[in-house]
């Protein structure tokens, strides 16, 4: 594939294109990807319309408010916590004016009161690493490492245990057990124990001080022991008033029109445009395009009648893996966990529910309290999502009561709001995982996503570096960007585009 004699523009910075033609673009989905991607092109003095086949906007950031127009308790059925370390989502909550609204995520095994699931039963977290461990040892049933080791193999198998569905977990048990134990058996890991009992562990400080654990993890490893750090990290942020803020800033920026209610069902590619089908009403209409940056999950896309794909290009959309995510929430009365000691966090309650999440009291505090009681993924999240809905809340607070029976006061529960991802026909899923697959075929996988089909190009955290997080979806819309203003009409606009796709510069 030739250079570009024009080099590319790192992502986000707003560069002059006055040799380059102004091009007028369809974005379909008003997801995170699709909106900064409008918002970008704009900036580059593009013509841009969104199609968003649901009347709401922001895909899957969803904050559901208990008492619309009251000052009522908030939660997060979809994206809710963003790591500090993803620069493009910390640059974009600056640019949109969000700084002032950020505050502290605080997550799994940050508060010493929360519960965790353990071999002898629910304790809280400060008591529990003597059950972790002895849980370790009876599975390791041999093996000469010492102490500190084994203390933090015991903290990262209870994050994998609360974190990963249950037959992810079943497939790597025993191998993360001894394989992750064996990279790190050697290291001195002492510095890394704190507590007054000497029985925490500094998982995150460990991994950043020697890479070579994680770069020493087997292909199906490296990913996923990569995001069970990110998402129990210390450094996590949420915004006041929630994630949607970002979604409702980005609108208000965008010029050009975004209309809801269209949903594509087709797709077609021709030389010089795309055709969309769209459907209005009881029939459809068919919109001729110049440009089309499509930013629906592949889940979504693969159910659409699809014309002038290649077989490479067939064969990802069709093939991509997604796994679900069900999330279920309630309007307490009283945030009645303070009382025990609890001030945020979550709690791994284990069973199906898996994770419970105490989230930063909003509004007044008379309007009652939100509390995200089960959050699971993958084949987890499915065994929840089949179940009825009233079935799913009687598993849920069946599950609950056990560690918090306050739930069963009369009058406590004063709502419920719960979201299954793997069954909402605007994303039939909650992301696309690449946990159990190596470093090269991950970046195949990326690559073969992003890569444009003609003038129709493609974005969303599937086609990123970062999947299931707003991070990916972001630098898929800078790459999308890039790829369509350096796209030029002739022989070799097709590889000029799919390089400019394949570029994922890391940030500064």
């Amino acid at each position: 594939m030739r250079m570009l004699e024009t080099p590319l523009p790192s992502p986000g910075k707003h560069v002059s294109f006055e040799n380059r033609w102004k091009k007028r673009i369809t974005v379909v989905g008003a997801g995170i990807s699709g909106l900064v991607a409008a918002y970008e092109l704009e900036r580059l003095g593009h013509s841009v319309e969104v199609l968003e086949g649901r009347l709401e906007l922001g895909g899957r950031i969803r904050t559901h408010r208990f008492l619309p127009g009251r000052p009522g308790p908030c939660v997060e059925l979809g994206a809710m916590r963003v790591p500090i370390t993803h620069h493009r989502t910390m640059r974009y909550i600056r640019e949109l004016g969000l700084t002032s609204r950020v505050r502290e995520f605080r997550t799994l095994f940050e508060d010493d009161n929360a519960y965790l699931r353990t071999g002898s039963g629910h304790q809280r977290v400060g008591d529990a690493a003597p059950a972790l461990v002895s849980d370790l040892r009876s599975r390791l049933s041999g093996g000469d490492y010492d102490d500190a080791t084994v203390l933090f193999g015991a903290w990262l198998g209870v994050r994998v245990n609360a974190i990963a569905p249950g037959a992810f977990r079943a497939g790597i048990g025993d191998g993360l057990d001894r394989e992750i134990l064996a990279l790190v058996e050697g290291i001195d890991v002492a510095p890394y124990v704190y507590g007054p009992r000497r029985d925490r562990i500094d998982l995150h400080s460990l991994f950043a001080d020697h890479p070579q654990i994680q770069a020493g993890c087997t292909g199906r490893l490296y990913r996923f022991v990569e995001d069970i750090v990110n998402e129990t990290s210390a450094r996590l942020i949420c915004l006041r008033g929630g994630m949607d803020q970002l979604v409702h800033q980005l609108r208000d920026r965008i010029r050009g029109p975004i209309r809801r209610g269209q949903e594509v069902v087709g797709i077609e590619v021709r030389d010089r445009e795309v055709a969309l089908r769209i459907r209005r009403g009881f029939g459809t209409i068919t919109k001729s395009c110049d440009y089309v940056l499509c930013t629906v999950p592949f889940t979504v896309l693969r159910t659409m009648d699809l014309v002038g794909f290649d077989d490479e290009k067939s064969a990802i959309v069709h093939d991509m893996k997604y796994w679900s995510a069900t999330k279920v929430a309630l309007h307490c009365r009283t945030a009645f966990w303070e009382k025990e000691g609890i001030t945020g966090g979550a709690s791994f309650t284990g069973g199906l529910i898996r994770q419970t999440y105490y989230p930063a009291a909003e509004g007044d505090p008379r309007l009652g309290a939100a509390l995200l009681a089960s959050y699971t993924i993958g084949d987890d999240a499915d065994v929840l999502g089949r179940l009825g809905r009233s079935a799913r809340l009687g598993v849920v607070l069946n599950e609950l009561a056990a560690v918090h029976p306050q739930l069963r006061k009369s009058g406590m529960i004063m709502g419920v709001a719960d979201q299954v991802w793997g069954d909402a026909p605007s994303s039939l899923g909650a992301a696309a995982v690449r946990w159990g697959k190596d470093i090269s075929t991950c970046e195949s996988e990326r690559r073969s996503a992003a890569r444009p089909q003609g003038r129709l190009f493609f974005a969303g955290e599937h086609c990123s570096t970062y999947p299931a997080w707003i991070e990916g979806a972001i630098e898929s819309a800078d790459n999308a960007v890039r790829a369509i203003a350096f796209h030029e009409p002739g022989p070799d606009a097709s590889a000029v585009a799919e390089e400019c796709a394949a570029v994922s510069e890391k940030p500064a």
